[in-house]
């Protein structure tokens, strides 16, 4: 078994794109309207389905916005450097939620932005 993708409802899925895409650098995997539902599901990540889990940016055509809600935790994305991460990130117009350092009781290096809808992303170092 596998982890095949996390799905997130998405108020407008043209911002959301552009954040995962333009800020995040991730790739769009594929994309689908299904008219006769009246939703648009698209799926980004930084590789091959096939290979690697990706995130379900689902659009309901009606409906503008979701509350987060207390269940929902956040999407982990390993970086090489969570200083320059988050410094990229804020020059592309992306919110920094938490700047890089120390996780609290911890050695690791981690940062959290987030994305347009208000859902969290923990950025993690890599390990030297």
């Amino acid at each position: 078994m596998r982890i095949l993708h996390t799905m997130l409802r998405v108020g407008d899925l043209e911002r959301s794109l552009s954040f995962y895409l333009g800020v995040l650098g991730m790739k769009l995997l594929r994309r689908r309207d299904y008219p006769e539902g009246k939703f648009t599901l698209a799926f980004v990540g930084y590789g091959p389905e096939s290979e690697q889990a990706a995130l379900e940016l689902t659009h309901n055509w009606e409906t503008k916005a979701y509350e987060v809600g207390s269940g929902y935790g956040h999407v982990a994305l390993e970086v090489e450097d969570a200083y320059a991460a988050c410094a990229e990130i804020k020059r592309k117009g992306g919110v920094v939620t938490r700047e890089a350092g120390p996780m609290k009781h911890g050695t690791t290096v981690i940062a959290f932005v987030q994305d347009p809808d208000g859902y969290k992303i923990e950025l993690i170092q890599k390990k030297a």
